[in-house]
């Protein structure tokens, strides 16, 4: 079974304008974790979810549609003092975002750690958290606090430093919170300008950084639509997806890479760091197949 922590979330997605000029949104799920968990489902293993909503119709319906696809939803705590948290994107013409968000607080930055139930965790083989859970308190505290608890069951650490502005105070505040998960992490999934915007170096160079100076095994630096780069002890390359797509929305298509890659890492049944090229390329143009496909609809889940 692979577990991950965080915000889940519905993702309020353009789709045209009104006669205003502003845009028209359609709601769906989503929050990193929850896209990276569908993706685990869709790769043929068990998922479970630990985090907070509101006791509010939007986040009853996010745990009716985490049930519908089989996660494991006894993870998620529902708080009838704060709001299930709403994400609003805009997109340009070639599908890119553009994010706004509504949590000030949202319901998955106060989840606390005596609220978690630790056997998620325990009967779990990977650890999946990303950097959106450090930019409030008490959730900062907590997926630190899970994060170090499953290294002490020798649990595989997968961590997605998910960059999105204006979530953080400022750039220097982001770059040492996302720091923060790097010592943990066994796998790290970045896209090329994340790797560049936190390590200021090339993101052949930051993947290195994270293979020799952290205690990563393997690194996956996706590249849109030129696809990945990975790294681990033994070899490093790029790979592609194998099926021309035409993209009308990239929410959640690295969430889906990283789901479907961390899977199929698991399913191998060798250590990220022992991995031979061969491996990880197929690996990765799986993944990158698949999370290519996902951008030829709306929304950020499969």
């Amino acid at each position: 079974m692979i577990c991950a922590a965080g915000e889940l979330l519905i993702d309020f997605t353009e789709k045209g304008c009104n006669d205003f000029g502003l845009p028209i949104l359609s709601a769906a799920p989503g929050g990193a974790p929850a896209n990276f968990l569908s993706a685990v489902k869709n790769a043929g293993l068990e998922a479970a979810f630990i985090g907070k909503i509101g006791n509010d119709a939007f986040g009853k319906k996010l745990t009716d549609i985490l049930k519908s696809k089989e996660i494991d939803v006894s993870g998620i705590i529902c708080d009838d003092n704060v709001f299930t948290t709403l994400a609003f994107v805009t997109l340009s013409k070639d599908g890119e975002r553009n994010f706004s968000f509504a949590r000030k607080p949202g319901a998955d930055t106060c989840l606390r750690y005596e609220e978690v139930d630790l056997s998620l965790i325990d009967r779990c083989t990977v650890f999946h958290f990303g950097s959106l859970s450090f930019t409030d308190q008490p959730s900062k505290s907590t997926v630190l606090k899970l994060a170090d608890y499953a290294k002490s069951k020798e649990k595989l650490i997968s961590y997605d430093p998910n960059y999105r502005a204006p979530l953080w105070k400022s750039e220097t505040e982001a770059k040492e919170n996302m720091l923060l998960g790097m010592k943990y992490a066994d796998i790290v999934k970045m896209s090329s300008d994340e790797a560049e915007f936190i390590f200021s170096v090339g993101y052949e160079k930051a993947a290195e950084t994270l293979i020799n100076e952290y205690p990563c095994s393997l690194v996956f630096v996706t590249l849109g639509k030129d696809g990945c780069y990975f790294r681990n002890r033994n070899c490093s390359g790029y790979a592609v997806s194998s099926i021309p797509v035409s993209p009308v929305d990239t929410t959640g298509a690295g969430d889906i890479f990283a789901g479907t890659a961390v899977s199929l890492t698991a399913k191998s049944g060798i250590h990220p760091s022992e991995l031979s090229s061969e491996m990880l390329h197929d690996i990765t143009e799986k993944a990158c197949t698949i999370a290519s496909l996902s951008t030829e609809k709306h929304g950020g889940m499969l």
